[in-house]
């Protein structure tokens, strides 16, 4: 039904349906085979606007892919973090995660490192949709919330996993949405 409907809107969008199924479909088995399912469920979570986009559009366009590489860098490193909270249940199950292959402290490094990812996507997505001053606002307060994320969370004390990934990135989003749209609109 999903893809006969893809179908209905245009050709492309019928034609990514059958990826877009199979990434969606197959995140929730990606633990039993590789510790990089962070990464697959940032990717099932950038389809979102690159679907919207290409729905609307007919076309895929840098812009677009580079808002989708924000989303998949932000989210898959956001669930590394909230994944330290399963790291012992992990291994004690086979289970495959950044934090149960590489310990707390490999996994906090290289979450900061996939979101300093974000941060020249963030300025080249500005560049290219010509933003103004209130993307640049909520760029940055976004920014500043991914940072607070990582200062929050210490490799001996992760008690505030949930205020980093629930608090801090609630108010990322819904802020750096608002200051985008208000970007456009004004």
């Amino acid at each position: 039904m999903f893809s006969i409907s893809a179908l209905w809107i245009n050709p492309l969008c019928f034609y990514l349906s059958f990826p877009a199924l199979g990434v969606l479909l197959g995140y929730s088995y990606m633990k039993r085979f590789t510790a990089l399912c962070h990464y697959v469920l940032g990717l099932a979570l950038a389809i979102a606007p690159a679907g919207a986009y290409i729905a609307f559009a007919g076309r895929a366009d840098l812009s677009i892919i580079v808002l989708s590489l924000i989303v998949l860098f932000w989210s898959a490193n956001f669930d590394i973090i909230y994944s330290l909270a399963d790291e012992e249940y992990d291994r004690e199950n086979g289970l495959k995660s950044i934090p149960a292959t590489f310990g707390r402290v490999g996994a906090l490094i290289l979450s900061a490192i996939g979101h300093l990812i974000v941060v020249p996507l963030l300025v080249l997505f500005g560049l290219l949709i010509d933003a103004g001053a209130l993307y640049i606002i909520g760029a940055s307060i976004f920014t500043a919330l991914l940072v607070y994320q990582h200062a929050i969370i210490k490799k001996d004390d992760i008690s505030r996993v949930n205020a980093a990934f629930f608090t801090a990135n609630g108010y990322a989003s819904v802020l750096f949405a608002i200051f985008s749209i208000a970007d456009i609109l004004f």
